[in-house]
C-alpha cells in the first residue's frame, strides 16, 4: 500500500470567509473531503496526512469525525508547500514506497485518474512523476519542460520563463507520485532562495535530475479534474462541473433529466434507468432512487432517501431520512423526514411528518404501512404509527397510533350558518 499527503494548510484569502477554504463544500461535502475520498477511492493507500495550517483544529475535527484513515500534521509557521510535505518526514521515516502528494482544494479529482497516475508512475520505473495537463491559454501556470526522450527536465514559473518557455502549453498540474525512500531527504536540501522565501515543492524535479533519478510527467485527459478553488466564484463553478458530470453519467445510464442546466444532483446518489427528473429539483447527499420514479418538478431530497420504483415525488415536496417503498405518491407540497412509508401510499397535499421536538431536540420517526391513504393539510406528530390500510381524513393532526384500516378524523364538524353575512 501507498500513502498520500493532502496539503491543507492555506487561509484562503480569496474565499473572503470565517470558514478554512478547504471546508467550503458542494453539494454539503467539503473540498478535502472530496480529496481524500479520490484517493480512498484507488484502493491503494492506506494511509493519507493531511497538512493543516490555518484554523488547524477545524480542519482536523473534520478530517478525525470522517476518516478514520488519515491523520492531521500541524504545519507552524508555513513556509511553503515544500516545508508542508516535509512536516510528514517523521511519520514516514521508515517508509520506501510510493507516496502521492495532493492539494486538499481540488475537489474534481478522481480515483480512476489517481490510480492510473501512480500505475504509470511505477510503470516507467520513475523516481518523481508530475501530473500535468495541457491548456490552450497556459498564463500563469508553471511550464512543464521536457528533455529530448521526454522525461521531464523542470517545471519554470511563469516570471521566471523565456519567450520560447512561454509558449509551451503543458502546464504543472500540482499531483505528485514519488518513491519515497528515494526522495525523503530532498526536503531537508530545499532552499529559500526566492522571492517569497519559500521551499517549493517543486524544486524537487529539479533536485532529482540533480541526483540522476528518472523525473516524468504524466498528462492528464481532463483538466476540469485539477480546477482549484481559490474564491466563491471558483467554488460556484466547481458545483456546476462536478453536477455536470453527475448529471452525464445519469443521462448514459437511462434516466431521463428534462433540464439538466436546473437539476442538481449529488455524486453519491443512486438512480434507476427510466425515473424522470423533472425541472429545478434539488437533490442532496446519499439517495438510492429506483427505476420508473418521478422526481418534481421542484423537489428536494435532503439525503439518506431510498425510493423504491415506481415512486412519485412532486412539486415542492421535500424528503430527508425516509424510505419509500414501490407505487407510493406525495404529488404536492409536503414533507416527508425521518419517515418509513410502504407501497402503494398516497399522500395527500399539504402533509407534513412532523419529526423535531424542539425542546429536546430530538427526531422521532412516522411509520406509514402499506395501503394508506394521508388526506391533505394533514400533520402526523412523531412518533406514530399510520397501520396498512388505514385513512386519515383532510386537516388531521395525528397523535397516537392508529390501527389498520381505519378512519381517523380530528377535525371539528361542520357548521353552516345560513343568511350570517346579510344579518352582519
Amino acid at each position: 500500500m501507498i500513502k498520500s499527503i493532502i496539503l491543507a494548510a492555506g487561509k484562503g484569502t480569496r474565499m473572503k470567509s470565517d470558514t478554512p477554504k478547504v471546508l467550503h463544500t458542494i453539494f454539503d461535502k467539503a473540498l478535502l473531503g472530496y480529496v481524500i475520498e479520490a484517493v480512498n477511492g484507488t484502493n491503494l493507500a492506506d494511509e493519507n496526512y493531511i497538512i493543516v495550517g490555518h484554523q488547524a483544529n477545524e480542519v482536523e475535527n473534520y478530517v478525525k469525525s470522517n476518516y478514520e484513515n488519515s491523520k492531521c500534521v500541524l504545519q507552524a509557521p508555513q513556509l511553503g508547500t515544500g516545508h508542508a510535505v516535509s512536516m510528514a518526514l517523521p511519520y514516514l521515516k521508515d517508509f520506501e514506497r510510493e507516496v502521492i502528494i495532493l492539494c486538499g482544494d481540488t475537489p474534481l479529482i478522481t480515483s480512476e485518474t489517481l490510480k492510473e497516475f501512480i500505475e504509470c508512475h511505477k510503470s516507467n520505473n520513475s523516481d518523481i512523476t508530475v501530473m500535468s495537463a495541457i491548456f490552450d491559454n497556459p498564463t500563469n501556470y508553471g511550464r512543464i519542460i521536457r528533455n529530448s526522450d521526454g522525461t521531464l527536465n523542470s517545471i519554470v514559473e511563469e516570471k521566471d520563463a523565456d519567450i520560447e518557455q512561454k509558449l509551451v502549453k503543458e502546464i504543472n498540474a500540482g499531483i505528485y507520485c514519488v518513491n519515497w525512500g528515494k526522495i525523503k531527504s530532498a526536503f531537508s536540501e530545499l532552499k529559500t532562495n526566492n522571492a517569497q522565501g519559500e521551499y517549493y515543492l517543486t524544486d524537487i524535479i529539479k533536485w532529482g535530475n540533480e541526483k540522476k533519478l528518472r523525473v516524468d510527467a504524466y498528462t492528464l485527459k481532463d483538466n476540469e479534474e485539477i480546477f482549484g478553488i481559490n474564491s466563491k466564484a471558483n467554488l460556484s463553478e466547481a458545483c456546476r462541473l462536478l453536477n455536470r458530470r453527475v448529471v452525464k453519467h445519469h443521462l448514459d445510464n437511462g434516466v431521463t433529466i428534462i433540464d439538466p442546466e436546473s437539476t442538481w444532483i449529488s455524486p453519491e446518489t443512486e438512480i434507476g434507468a427510466d425515473t424522470v427528473i423533472y425541472p429545478s429539483c434539488y437533490i442532496n447527499g446519499k439517495n438510492k432512487i429506483g427505476s420508473h420514479c418521478k422526481i418534481g418538478p421542484f423537489a428536494h431530497l435532503r439525503g439518506d432517501v431510498i425510493l423504491e420504483d415506481h415512486v412519485k415525488i412532486g412539486n415542492f415536496v421535500e424528503v430527508k431520512k425516509t424510505t419509500i417503498k414501490s407505487h407510493t405518491n406525495a404529488c404536492h407540497l409536503t414533507y416527508l423526514g425521518d419517515s418509513e412509508i410502504g407501497a402503494n401510499v398516497n399522500i395527500g397535499a399539504g402533509t407534513i411528518t412532523a419529526n423535531y421536538n424542539p425542546l429536546t431536540k430530538e427526531k422521532s420517526k412516522t411509520v406509514i404501512k402499506d395501503n394508506v391513504k394521508i388526506g391533505s393539510n394533514s400533520v402526523l406528530v412523531a412518533p406514530v404509527t399510520i397501520e396498512e390500510g388505514a385513512n386519515v381524513g383532510a386537516v388531521g393532526v395525528i397523535t397516537k397510533n392508529i390501527p389498520a384500516w381505519a378512519l381517523a378524523i380530528t377535525r371539528a364538524p361542520l357548521r353552516v350558518l345560513e343568511n350570517w353575512v346579510k344579518k352582519q
